[in-house]
């Protein structure tokens, strides 16, 4: 097959679900498929090369400076007057932001949308698949002619159910798209919202559940039992820093916390509270490159997850914690927090709920922090989440016959 894939990274070049797209697509060529790809990217941060695989590219260097501007819409943060001054100054963002808000028509879906048609046109595919989220590139695969192509969408993070942001339109824009479109690929979480009464039944019969291709083995390192880390974006009312801040000054004080990503603007107040109470215990980094965060959790003899409040998201991060076969500290959202199922069959897992938690959460980290087990423990555990496995449930539903085999 001959299979086109769009990924989306001008909000966030270190965003897990265009790297994970990429991981399937070299897993895809490796199979023998020949994949290209269609990066959105921010003009600065050059996507990466996939091997196996043909790229294009399409910069956005006007959308991503109109996002940074605004913060990407996000609550909390700057005021909104002083984002719209920082607006003002860059008039290439000023541009986007009239597309985007006056014209109804971002220049990420309209210049997308002529790149799939130039390239089908061209070379024609046997299918395009888009990536979400972001949205932009299947709003433009929704609207392209592509004759012969199966147009598909991989849901990696669901659109009117998404609780980190008003997702315009909602239901009926979710339904709209997935009509248009040949098949989509949702999670697990997301299988609710397709269920008999619920919002999205109608269209139960063109969707299936995917994976995500995470659980990869990496090169490892003798770990440091006293460094936990945690790698991952805040977002306020998803996924918050609170109780993992409050949590740390009750730990053993030989233990240091790192904490990678971004996110922290909304969290001024808690950082500050943090910062005095641990002082060099504890080191924010912020945003950092895939492959300095990786680094870090190489060394890490614990690393951190953050449960999610939307009961229907599931960090994909919390696969390749597993792959690094070390103890995962979870805290957990909530009674409904997705990941729980999944911590509850990984052996070096401890989930804290509350305060009454942390006495045996001192004597778990005695135990078990700096301990690793070999990869295939993972695989054992998730083979679900492996790339190959992954690539074939893809393959039987993208295939023209909507029956593909690879095997």
């Amino acid at each position: 097959m001959r299979i086109l894939f769009v990924f989306d990274s001008v909000e966030a070049p270190a965003a897990a679900n265009p790297r994970l797209g990429r991981r399937l697509a070299a897993a895809l060529a490796g199979m023998g498929q020949e994949v290209e790809i269609l990066e959105l990217w921010d003009g600065t941060h050059a996507p990466p090369t996939v091997a196996g695989c043909v790229t294009h590219s399409l910069p956005f260097a006007d959308e991503a400076a109109m996002n940074r501007a605004l913060e990407n819409g996000a609550t909390g943060g700057t005021p909104i007057p002083l984002r719209l001054l920082r607006l003002a100054a860059r008039p290439a963002a000023v541009g986007a932001a009239v597309r985007q808000f006056v014209l109804r028509a971002p220049r990420r879906v309209t210049a997308t949308r002529k790149m799939l048609e130039s390239l089908h046109k061209s070379h024609p595919y046997d299918a395009v698949c888009a990536v979400a989220a972001p949205y932009r590139a299947a709003f433009a695969l929704e609207g392209a002619a592509l004759p012969g192509a199966r147009r598909l969408l991989w849901q990696m993070d669901p659109y009117a159910a998404n609780e980190s942001y008003r997702a315009p339109g909602g239901y009926d824009r979710e339904r709209a798209l997935l009509n248009a479109l040949d098949h989509t690929f949702i999670t697990a979480q997301a299988a609710p919202d397709y269920a008999p009464g619920g919002p999205l039944e109608s269209c139960a019969g063109r969707v299936s559940e995917l994976g995500f291709p995470s659980l990869v083995p990496a090169a490892r390192e003798a770990p440091d039992p006293s460094l936990c880390a945690f790698c991952g974006t805040l977002y306020p009312g998803l996924r918050t820093p609170d109780a993992l801040l409050r949590l740390f000054p009750r730990l053993d004080t030989t233990l240091t916390l790192v904490m990678a990503g971004g996110g922290w603007e909304a969290f001024g107040p808690q950082r500050a509270e943090a910062q005095a109470a641990l002082g060099d215990r504890l080191q924010i980094l912020g945003p950092v490159p895939h492959e300095q965060a990786a680094a870090l959790e190489r060394r890490a003899g614990v690393l951190i997850s953050i449960g999610n409040t939307a009961s229907n998201q599931l960090p994909s991060k919390l696969f390749e914690m597993f792959a690094a076969g070390k103890p995962v500290l979870h805290l957990a959202a909530g009674p409904r927090d997705a990941a729980l199922p999944y911590l509850a069959r990984w052996p070096l897992a401890f989930v804290w709920r509350s305060e009454a938690d942390t006495p045996a959460l001192r004597r778990w980290l005695a135990e078990n922090a700096g301990r690793t087990l070999p990869f295939e423990r993972a695989e054992t555990c998730f083979p679900e989440f492996t790339p190959g496995c992954v690539a074939r449930q893809f393959l039987r539903a993208a295939a023209p016959d909507a029956k593909g085999a690879a095997e």
